[in-house]
């Protein structure tokens, strides 16, 4: 047996191989060891090799779906191996061979997926500066192609958040935090039998059709994704629901880096978590086809307008039609996961109650049409169509299916009855059984006369009739002796002896003849799969998109305008997850155009800057999503990407100070960022000393305002900042207000237009819980910095012309404010010669 095992684990090295013996799947040697602990379960020992003990662990078969989910959310693989000999007739160990690999990228399985989230397959082709991407959502039977630049793969991979990643052995690995990656050979990203491969997997002779002209490298990557994807799916490697392939362009979709999803807090928050966020506030979905379809519209927001318009229309639409609404809303609570059990199907692996639910789900498709079939829009007249599945689907699955089936099919009594007619029969032997030995007891104490004659049953000698010796002589001559007691005889009559036959073999022939059945209507279904997957979608979109109506109606978000123009107009813009967090939330407004692109943020910290700039970003991606938005009126103008510079943070593992992290971001922007670009940027410069933070804040929205010209938002506590609408055409102020009351401060969080006069510094750290008397000293010195720089402007010099800058007035001047203001005892040796030099400079003029 051993053997057998090691020569299975031979071809499976990779992965636990889970090895059924009776009612366990058992493991060995080092996936014994390494399982016992990631599974808490006992490692034991079976036998020797070489001298020693080896190692074993076990699960219960009845319960291996808990353990496999376990190792798949830890990233692991596992090879299933089933006996598929007959222990009777087998000569030395039972045939077994792997029946299954479960993988976390090919997860099918309704216990092991998660309801709410895609598993994606991600294969990787790296060539020099450019990568072929490819990916697979095995369990909704979609896959997509795309070349790229090698700059742009990890902002990819964080948009796609793979659940596995596959690439060739030798190249460079890509780090994706809690991603498992495997390696796979060369030959397999072969360009000539990836093409190949991917013809034959779609029925086309070849792949003009698909537009892969502009996917090279994607197209190899597909051919192992493939490959590899079949090999996991032993029962049925053909991948029959993947029938069509899409290839992705950059321009595509709204550019979303990183950074910029992480501060927008999409789908979960800086700290990591699911919520508060933007999907978490959204997701009210009745199914979970409609709530991972929701975060794939706001993971994914498309720069092509007329989607978004549609999508726009059948909100508006929903939201005149309440009754119409309520009605869809109440229908789509009959309805299952038509996607996934459409995938299960294809890969032979769907349950009894998949099909119990499909079933269900197909019979309500009438009535969600009826709810649906007035509209005008195009995403609900699409719906309507799609929704026309063939009723023979309906009739052949309420024909088949009993109504309320087992939870798997080795339980029996999934197959309805009155669908075939042996299967009735040897249920009806099985479950007649005792009325029958009752009416055979009664039949023969007529017919012998013996009236404590009894018809019996028992796991060793099975049925037979009991006479006690005191009546042996009357017994009749068909009678067949099958066992002597003490005190009686058991015989055994020709009726009894065939209906002993039917009656030992009935359930588990029915059960036999119940899975060849279920195994010839899973294969039947296969044909309406595409059907069943046109359905899903439309489901999924009418549920995003009532859920979404109802919810604008209730938040009082409006539909947004799209114009030609560059730019955001929003009057009364809230903070859609802020809002629900607050008491009471101040709207604003907000104006960019390319004569009003740049504008300088000001004002205290906590006084609602931040928000001010995220809710701006927040409203034009619901827009492109195809969402109404919190404001009272919105008009976007064109947008390619959202960027942002937001927050402080090192990257201690990548070795990378929290200067240098945000420079790095900065310099992401300023390379990428165009006319149609949002910029967001808070806070940039303060890991640094103040004038070089000061210096290279105001290069960076200079940059921004001429070089790019993109729509910025550029909050900043450097007043001096202010002092660029004088200088640049297209950049103005807006601030945000607070009042001091008592000894306490009140934030108005309203903007308004102009430089703030005050940050309030004090004060907010005051509110944070720093000690008075530290309090007392920062204002003392505060008031010794305002002393000292009462002579000069701050708001003129740092940013006059070059040559003024150069020749100032009264350098020795400048040097003692400068040299007033140190604190000797406070200075690194370093920052004392920084000091020296800066001194020095200033009186060089």
């Amino acid at each position: 047996m051993m053997q057998q095992y090691l020569r299975l684990k031979a071809e499976h090295p990779d992965k636990f191989v889970f090895y059924r013996l009776g009612d366990f799947y058992e493991l060995f040697y080092e996936d014994a060891q390494r399982a016992a602990p990631l599974l808490d379960i006992t490692l034991t020992a079976r036998g020797a090799s070489a001298g020693a003990p080896i190692p074993m662990a076990g699960v219960p078969y009845h319960a291996v779906e808990q353990y496999l989910a376990k190792l798949i959310k830890l990233g692991e693989s596992v090879a299933i191996c089933e006996q598929i000999g007959d222990p009777a007739t087998a000569k030395g160990p039972v045939e077994r061979k792997v029946t299954r690999i479960v993988t976390p990228g090919t997860v099918t399985d309704a216990g092991l997926l998660e309801a709410k989230r895609d598993c994606l397959l991600v294969a990787i082709n790296p060539e020099r500066q450019r990568v072929g991407l490819a990916w697979l959502n095995l369990a909704g039977g979609q896959m997509c192609l795309r070349d790229l630049s090698s700059d742009d793969l990890q902002t990819e991979l964080e948009r796609l958040d793979p659940s596995e990643l596959i690439y060739p052995d030798g190249a460079r690995p890509v780090p994706l935090d809690g991603v498992p990656a495997r390696t796979l050979p060369p030959w397999q990203f072969d360009a000539e039998g990836a093409a190949r491969r991917l013809a034959a997997q779609l029925g086309t002779k070849d792949l003009a059709a698909f537009g892969v002209v502009d996917a090279p490298l994607a197209v190899q990557a597909a051919g192992a994704l493939l490959h590899y994807a079949q090999a996991t799916q032993q029962s049925s490697p053909s991948l029959a629901h993947i029938r069509s392939l899409t290839v992705e362009h950059a321009g595509d979709h709204l550019a979303l880096d990183a950074t910029t999803r992480r501060n927008l807090e999409i789908v979960e928050t800086l700290r990591g978590q699911p919520a508060p966020t933007l999907l978490s506030l959204l997701d009210r979905c009745t199914t979970a086809a409609g709530s991972r379809l929701l975060r794939h519209w706001l993971t994914q927001p498309l720069r092509a307008r007329e989607t978004a318009i549609a999508r726009h229309a059948a909100i508006a639409e929903l939201i005149a039609a309440p009754p119409k609404r309520r009605q869809l809303a109440d229908a789509l609570k009959h309805t299952v996961d038509v996607e996934r059990i459409a995938s299960r199907i294809a890969l032979a692996n769907a349950r009894p109650r998949d099909l119990s639910g499909l079933r269900d789900t197909l019979s309500h498709l009438p009535e969600l049409r009826n709810a649906i079939d007035s509209f005008l829009s195009t995403p609900l007249l699409e719906a309507v169509d799609a929704l026309a599945v063939d009723a023979r689907w309906s009739t052949l699955l309420m024909r088949a299916i009993a109504t309320e089936p087992a939870a798997v099919l080795r339980d029996g009594n999934v197959i309805a009855r009155g669908y075939d007619a042996e299967l009735d029969e040897l249920r009806a032997i099985d479950e007649n059984c005792g009325a029958f030995l009752v009416e055979l007891e009664t039949r023969e104490r007529t017919r012998t006369g013996i009236a404590s004659l009894k018809v019996e049953y028992n796991r060793v000698h099975g049925f037979y009739i009991e006479v006690t010796n005191a009546h042996v002589t009357r017994i009749p001559d068909d009678y067949r002796r099958r066992q002597t007691l003490k005190n009686a005889e058991r015989y055994i009559t020709p009726e009894l002896k065939s209906f002993e036959d039917k009656a030992l073999s009935a359930q588990e022939r029915a059960l036999a003849r119940e899975k060849t059945l279920y195994d010839a209507l899973v294969s039947e279904l296969a044909e309406a799969i595409p059907a069943l997957q046109r359905a899903a979608l439309a489901l999924a979109t009418l549920d995003v998109l009532a859920t979404h109506a109802a919810q604008a109606e209730m938040l009082d978000w409006v539909r947004p305008t799209f114009v030609a123009t560059p730019g955001l107009s929003i009057r009364g813009g809230r903070h859609p997850v802020v809002e629900t967090q607050v008491e009471h939330f101040i709207p604003n407004d907000l104006e960019l155009d390319p004569a009003r692109r740049l504008l300088i943020v000001t004002g205290p910290n906590m006084g609602g800057k931040s928000t001010y700039m995220r809710q701006a970003a927040v409203i034009a991606l619901l827009a492109s999503c195809g969402l109404f938005v919190p404001a009272k009126d919105a008009e976007i103008g064109p947008l390619d990407a959202i960027h942002t510079r937001i927050g402080a943070a090192d990257d201690l593992a990548g070795g990378r100070s929290t200067f240098m992290v945000e420079m790095t971001e900065a310099a992401y922007i300023l390379n990428r960022a165009t006319r149609e670009s949002l910029v967001l940027i808070d806070e940039i410069g303060r890991g640094t000393s103040t004038f070089d933070g000061l210096a290279l804040a105001w290069a960076i929205a200079r940059a921004l305002a001429l070089s790019n010209r993109s729509l910025t938002l550029f909050a900043t506590h450097y007043f001096e900042l202010t002092a660029l609408p004088s200088e640049l055409e297209g950049c103005a102020n807006v601030h945000f207000d607070a009042v001091e009351h008592k000894d306490g401060i009140v934030f108005l969080h309203e903007v308004a237009e102009g430089p703030a006069d005050r940050s309030y510094g004090l004060q907010v750290a005051k509110l944070a819980g720093v000690p008075a008397d530290a309090i007392r000293q920062a204002r003392a010195y505060l008031a010794r910095l305002d002393r000292f720089s009462a002579r000069r402007d701050a708001h003129g010099d740092l940013f006059a012309a070059a040559d003024a800058r150069t020749a100032s007035p009264e350098p020795v001047s400048a040097a003692l404010d400068r040299l007033a203001v140190l604190d000797p005892d406070a200075l690194s040796p370093r920052e004392a010669q920084e000091a020296l030099y800066e001194l020095k400079r200033l009186l060089d003029g």
